[in-house]
């Protein structure tokens, strides 16, 4: 039985990507269709998908396309079961994975505090309105 295979419109639709963003992430090399059909239109499997939805949650961390595309490198490389990496080229990788872990909570740390001083402005606001009933 072969993967089911979406075209780029469906793929938009669940990962929530406007076209012009897969397409340029295919550009940037971050991701690529699995197939194209015979049509010449890119065909994505699930873990396409999967790939990209990482993608979108970087975003937000503000992490580089070269950050990106190292990540990914890091993570598809660990995950490999073709030729796993050994020794000390997989405790190298393990510690790059974590130096981004610990950037990424960082991050996440910074926009926690963000969203409390946006939260309590909007409190401000809401309070300063009914004040003025």
């Amino acid at each position: 039985m072969t993967e089911r295979q979406m075209q780029i419109g469906e793929v938009a639709e669940r990962t929530g990507l406007s076209l012009r963003t897969i397409r340029h992430y295919e550009e940037v090399g971050l991701v690529a269709p699995s197939a194209r059909s015979k049509g010449g239109f890119r065909l994505y499997t699930e873990a396409d998908v999967e790939r990209l939805m990482v993608i979108r949650r970087m975003k937000p961390l503000d992490f580089s396309l070269e950050e990106m595309r190292d990540l990914l490198e890091i993570t598809d490389k660990i995950a490999a079961t073709d030729d796993p990496p050994a020794g000390e080229e997989k405790e190298r990788l393990r510690e790059r994975l974590d130096s981004y872990r610990k950037v990424a909570d960082a991050r996440c740390e910074t926009l926690r505090a963000q969203l409390m001083a946006a939260e309590d402005f909007a409190a401000t606001l809401r309070r300063r309105m009914d004040a003025g009933k």
